[in-house]
C-alpha cells in the first residue's frame, strides 16, 4: 500500500528557474506570432492576385496553418516549463481540466467548435454563410470564433459556439459559385410555356451567367399569383447580387414585351393599406 503510494507521488513539477531558458521561449513565441501574422497578410494578399479556383484553397489554409503553429508553439514550451512524466501529466491535465469546466466552459466549448469547424469545414473563409439570419461572406475563421461581412459592409463576429445550437446555411460550400433565385409574381391570364421560355432566355444572355451550370423555371399558383422563380449561378460568386439585380430587370422588360401584367394583393394592416408583389 505504501509502496503505491509512493509510487505515485507527483515529483517536481516545475523545472528549476536556472533550467528554464526564457530567450528560448521568447524566440518561439516571437517565432508564431511572426508566422500567424505572415498566414493571416499574404495568403488572403495572393488569393487576390491568383486564379479564381485557387482563391478558397489559399484563403482555406489561413486557419489550418495558424492552428498548426499553435499547437507547434505548445508542444515546444511546455517541456521548458514543465519536469514532464506520467505523475505529473496526471496533475498537469486534471487541474486544467477542473479549472477550465467552471471557468472558461463557453470560451473553451467555442474553442472545440473552432477546432471541429476547420476541419468538419462547415464553413471556410470565401463562402457565404447565413447564421442566426445574418447572411454574408465569411471573411475569417478563428478558433474562438468566425467573422463575415453582409452584402452590406458590416462585419459580424459570431462564436463558434453557435455550432451546437444554430443552423448553418452555406450557399457554396467550397464551391466557386452558388444559386441565385429572381422571382415574378403574375396574373394568372397568360401562356406559362411562353413565359417560362422567354425568362429562361433572360438568364441564358446574362453577362453574370455561369454558362456550365443549370438553368431553371418553377412555377407555383397561388391564390392570388402564378409565382415564377428563375433559378441560375453567376460565373463569380461576388457578382450574385448584381446577377439577381440583371435578372429581375430585364425578366420584368421580358413580362411586359409579352403582355404579361405583375400581380399584386391588397390588405388591411393597422389600418392601411399596403400593396404586396
Amino acid at each position: 500500500m505504501d509502496s503505491t503510494t509512493e509510487q505515485f507521488e507527483p515529483s517536481q513539477l516545475f523545472n528549476d528557474l536556472q533550467d528554464i531558458s526564457f530567450l528560448h521561449i521568447g524566440v518561439i513565441l516571437v517565432g508564431v506570432w511572426a508566422g500567424i501574422f505572415l498566414a493571416r497578410r499574404v495568403l488572403p494578399f495572393a488569393a487576390e492576385r491568383v486564379p479564381s479556383q485557387l482563391r478558397l484553397y489559399f484563403l482555406g489554409a489561413v486557419p489550418i496553418i495558424r492552428l498548426l503553429l499553435m499547437v507547434l508553439g505548445m508542444m515546444l514550451i511546455v517541456p521548458i516549463l514543465f519536469n514532464i512524466n506520467f505523475q505529473n501529466f496526471l496533475i498537469i491535465a486534471g487541474g486544467a481540466s477542473v479549472a477550465i469546466g467552471f471557468a472558461f466552459k463557453d470560451y473553451v466549448s467555442s474553442l472545440i467548435a473552432g477546432v471541429v469547424a476547420i476541419f468538419e469545414k462547415p464553413y471556410r473563409p470565401g463562402d457565404w454563410v447565413k447564421i442566426n439570419g445574418d447572411y454574408g461572406e465569411v471573411q475569417h475563421v478563428g478558433l474562438r470564433a468566425m467573422r463575415l461581412v453582409t452584402p452590406g459592409d458590416d462585419v459580424v463576429t459570431l462564436p463558434n459556439l453557435h455550432l451546437w445550437t444554430k443552423n448553418v446555411f452555406n450557399s457554396n460550400n467550397g464551391t466557386q459559385t452558388l444559386m441565385c433565385i429572381a422571382h415574378f409574381y403574375l396574373q394568372s391570364e397568360h401562356d406559362s410555356v411562353q413565359v417560362c421560355n422567354a425568362l429562361r432566355n433572360v438568364a441564358l444572355t446574362s453577362a453574370y451567367l455561369h454558362y456550365s451550370r443549370p438553368v431553371k423555371v418553377i412555377v407555383n399558383a397561388t391564390a392570388w399569383a402564378t409565382h415564377y422563380q428563375l433559378k441560375a449561378y453567376p460565373f463569380e460568386l461576388r457578382d450574385q447580387f448584381e446577377f439577381t439585380s440583371d435578372l429581375t430587370i430585364r425578366g420584368k422588360a421580358a413580362m411586359a414585351e409579352l403582355g404579361v401584367s405583375e400581380a399584386s394583393v391588397a390588405f388591411e394592416q393597422s389600418g392601411e393599406s399596403l400593396a404586396h408583389r
